[in-house]
């Protein structure tokens, strides 16, 4: 993702600044994925797993970014404390 992008872009929920989510988290949700057991803040099942991802400075929401492209929609929001426990 092009640098100068990711500086002006910002969280629509928070209106915090937004991050690469780190390839460690980013394996961990995509696992999580695998497994539908990531939900956005619609509530629908996230299915595709993802090659990039944004995160919030906070670390409470992470983005889709599809095809080079940030998914700013508050409703695909997903809340990341989904990949933490069993």
């Amino acid at each position: 993702m092009d640098r100068t992008l990711l500086d002006i872009l910002c969280c629509p929920v928070t209106r915090t600044a937004l991050e690469l989510l780190p390839e460690r988290e980013l394996a961990l949700l995509n696992e999580r994925i695998a497994g539908q057991r990531i939900r956005n803040r619609e509530d629908i099942v996230v299915a595709e797993p993802l090659s990039e991802a944004l995160v919030t400075r906070s670390g409470k929401l992470v983005y889709p970014v599809r095809d080079g492209v940030p998914v700013l929609l508050e409703d695909q929001a997903m809340p990341l404390s989904q990949i933490e426990g069993p």
